[in-house]
């Protein structure tokens, strides 16, 4: 959070504020595998937090509730399939990831995000409109995901509020057909490659961030962020699968008169190609999403803060039929030393 001193310079760019970057990861979440295109939380923690360019450690922990209970096509809900497609019923992920990262200086820092993924799912199988529908089929898999390393440099400018991220995503989460359904009629059959807690990828990560205080008490920012499957660890003929490429841009406000309670907002924008090879159910898994994101950031003690955000989407437009959660909640928090 800015000084009165800083406030007073509120038309040029501001450098360093008391509110500290948390992890410095445009995007915040690692792409994991999501049950529909672009299901999975695009909220930016790191606006989230306010971005700096002090030095020193960050931890954060942050919980993520995702509750796929409603069947889209397009940019409209419906409620069954055409026969011949899956007809899926629910899909609750939970996701707990904790953060860590390094600043030697003002310029640099690297940034490591540990996730570790709860997910329920069920299904009715194959719709068959002849047929009354059968018993679910559910599952439920708890475990790590993928781990992301992020680098990042913000030296472009004295005032470092430019910043550019270079990072990899590991395939440190179990992959491809690991985990089986536990009941119903295709127990002890795998769950589809884009249920499980990884990707089996190892992906490229490129973004970017810019903020700036725009009045006394306004600050604003843009990020973005790409990632793209390079490595596969599914490559065989039959056996293949490859997460389908991800872009998200965030951009939003946060109103910093009271530096212990910062109310925020952010827009945030994810488009999702389709997932790929054998293994990947193609016609479903790509889509554009906009969503509202509004949110509060409170600070517990000196170099402690909490925050907590709820996402709505208000825009969607899904390939096939996917499961999309009808809003999604954030919770975190994030401790200097």
């Amino acid at each position: 959070m800015r000084t009165p001193a800083h406030r007073a310079q509120a038309a040029r760019p501001i450098a360093a504020r008391g509110a500290w970057l948390a992890a410095v990861i445009i995007g915040v979440l690692p792409s994991f595998s999501w049950a529909c295109a672009t299901c999975g939380c695009s909220l930016s923690s790191d606006a989230a937090m306010g971005y700096s360019a002090g030095a020193g450690w960050r931890a954060n922990l942050e919980y993520d509730y995702i509750n796929q209970n409603q069947l889209r096509s397009g940019i409209n809900t419906v409620s069954r399939v055409p026969d011949g497609n899956e007809f899926e019923h629910n899909t609750i992920n939970r996701y707990l990831t904790l953060g860590l990262s390094y600043s030697p200086d003002a310029n640099w820092n690297i940034a490591l995000r540990v996730p570790y993924v709860d997910r329920d799912h069920s299904t009715y199988g194959t719709f068959d409109s002849a047929q009354p529908l059968p018993n679910l089929s559910s599952s439920h898999s708890s475990s790590l995901g993928d781990v992301k390393l992020i680098g990042s440099y913000q030296g472009f400018l004295p005032t470092h509020n430019l910043g550019l991220q270079l990072g990899v995503k590991l395939p440190t989460g179990r992959y491809g057909t690991a985990i089986n359904f536990d009941s119903g009629p295709n127990a002890g059959t795998p769950l589809d490659a884009s249920l499980q807690p990884g990707t089996g990828s190892t992906d490229l990560i490129i973004g970017g961030y810019y903020y700036q205080a725009i009045s006394q008490n306004w600050d604003a920012f843009v990020n973005g962020k790409f990632q793209a499957a390079v490595m596969n660890k599914q490559d065989q003929p039959g056996n293949d699968f490859r997460i389908g490429n991800e872009a998200n841009v965030s951009f939003g406000l946060r109103y910093e008169a009271d530096p212990r309670i910062v109310p925020q907002v952010q827009i945030n924008l994810v488009r999702k190609s389709a997932d790929q090879g054998a293994l990947a159910d193609s016609a479903d898994t790509a889509g554009f999403v906009a969503y509202l994101s509004p949110g509060l950031t409170v600070r517990l003690a000196h170099t402690l803060h909490l925050y907590g955000f709820v996402q709505v989407p208000m825009y969607s437009r899904l390939d096939g039929y996917q499961l999309f959660p009808q809003w999604t909640g954030t919770l975190g928090v994030t401790y200097a030393f």
